[in-house]
This record gives structure tokens, C-alpha cells and sequence, in this order.
């Protein structure tokens, strides 16, 4: 019986110290739900993902081992 109640409270300080390293920012209100400003509405659009071609241009083309002549 000890053996759970110091495992409750091994568990209760872990969850106390990770609640409060989160600080301000941490949100325990669950899903949110529409009406609201979040972040990923306000936030500046990427930049735009380039084609394969482009990406193809970048890369160096992979080292060819040289054929064995027997």
C-alpha cells in the first residue's frame, strides 16, 4: 500500500513541474472551438513550396560508382 501512495506522489510532483515549466503560455482549456484569434490564422503565409524541378536544381547529383571491367 505505501509502495502506491509514493507512487502517487512521485507522479503528482512530476506532473507539478511540468505544469509549471510551462509558464504562462500553457492553455488547459482543451479544444478550442471556432470565434476565437489563433495563431496560425494571424501568421504570415510561407513561402511557396518549390516545384520538383527546382528542388532538382539544388541537389548534387549522386556519386556513380565506376563500372568494373573484367
Amino acid at each position: 500500500m505505501w509502495k502506491l501512495i509514493v507512487a502517487f506522489l512521485l507522479f503528482a510532483g512530476l506532473s507539478m513541474f511540468v505544469i509549471m515549466q510551462g509558464g504562462d503560455n500553457l492553455n488547459m482549456a482543451g479544444e478550442q472551438h471556432g470565434g476565437g484569434d489563433t495563431p496560425h490564422e494571424n501568421a504570415a503565409p510561407s513561402q511557396a513550396v518549390p516545384t520538383s524541378g527546382a528542388v532538382a536544381e539544388q541537389t548534387p547529383p549522386a556519386a556513380v560508382a565506376p563500372a568494373d571491367s573484367k
